[in-house]
């Protein structure tokens, strides 16, 4: 054979089966850690959205709404000219859908006597109540709450319970018959929080035709917005609808 075919058969020789072997193996191992990187980022994908889902549907079960009417009552403010204004407001709550429960633990309380509201030494409360109109807003509006019908002996709002809220903007005072307002230096003491949470003597009082809105703050869940408006006539107890 002459040099030139011996030189033609060298150059068409084929890979080995060995080699094809590696080759082979090459690809199957790139193609097992792409499979296992898109695999691995299809499941931290779909966990988190997961939990984002179980997050929304937390907050779902977690809210309230509220279940009727908007009651205002009102009274008259000053010693002298007497202002006739709303003093405070009920509305009931219940769980919007069938879910976890809401802490409502009080920070105040109302006894009917003396004067009213009555702050809570050392109440551990998780939900907050803000009020806001034209004039101010109040990021901590002091409240109580009364449970209606069957209920537990807790201040969880469960699942088929009601709970009726009391917002105060100003004092009751059940011995004068009358409404005050708050005071820093003797009805309400720092710890109270009177000054800060209430309407004082500084403050502007709600007067017909004024827009005023509430939001109900739970530790979990939505936030439940209340916007009402003053009638022009104010009566002793009056439907907000």
């Amino acid at each position: 054979m002459s040099w030139n075919g011996q030189r033609r058969l060298e150059l068409s020789r084929g890979i080995t089966g060995l080699e094809t072997a590696i080759i082979l193996i090459a690809f199957v191992v790139v193609a097992t850690v792409f499979a296992f990187t898109v695999l691995s980022t299809g499941v931290f994908s779909a966990e988190r959205s997961k939990q984002t889902i179980y997050a929304g549907l937390q907050e779902a079960r977690s809210s309230i709404e509220p279940r009727g009417s908007v009651i205002a009552y009102s009274g008259g403010v000053g010693s002298g000219p007497v202002v006739s204004t709303i003093y405070k407001l009920t509305f009931v709550v219940g769980n919007s859908v069938s879910g976890a429960e809401v802490d409502l633990t009080p920070p105040y309380t109302a006894s009917g006597t003396g004067t009213d509201p009555d702050f809570v030494t050392g109440a551990e409360y998780r939900t907050i109540i803000s009020f806001t109109d034209r004039n101010q807003h109040l990021s901590d509006v002091p409240w109580t709450v009364e449970f209606l019908g069957e209920a537990s002996s807790d201040s969880l709002l469960e699942e088929g319970e009601k709970a009726e809220i009391t917002v105060w903007l100003l004092t009751r005072d059940f011995n004068v018959a009358d409404v005050t307002a708050a005071n820093a230096t003797s009805t309400w003491t720092p710890d109270a929080r009177g000054a800060h949470g209430i309407l004082t003597t500084g403050g502007t009082v709600l007067t017909p035709n004024d827009v005023f809105t509430f939001e109900v703050k739970p530790a979990r869940g939505s936030i439940m917005t209340i916007e009402r408006t003053v009638p022009v006539r104010l009566d002793a107890i009056m439907d907000l609808k």
